[in-house]
């Protein structure tokens, strides 16, 4: 897993996970099938406005995923792409 294009698909995950709130989130998700918004703000010391940048985030890193339930988005970890970062993380 080497190559300019490697090297940038690691850089844009690390930068989404760069964040210690954004690390806990995951592993909150980890955890879970899925969760909704409120549920990981009731487990972190965070906004729910927070939590939901810190969302926005990972989802256009492609780590997470957010399924709309009627009012509320229910995310969840996207197991490619977690599999993809620990794959390049592990190519260092």
């Amino acid at each position: 897993m080497e190559g300019p294009e490697a090297d940038e698909e690691l850089a844009t995950l690390a930068k989404a996970i760069a964040h210690p709130a954004r690390v806990q989130i995951l592993r909150i998700l980890t955890r879970r099938n899925s969760c909704v918004c409120g549920d990981i703000v009731d487990e972190l010391p965070l906004a729910q406005s927070t939590v939901s940048q810190h969302l926005k985030i990972l989802k256009d890193a492609g780590l997470v995923r957010g399924d709309v339930d009627g009012p509320r988005v229910c995310y969840c970890i996207e197991p490619s792409a977690v599999r993809r970062l620990k794959a390049l993380v592990g190519g260092l």
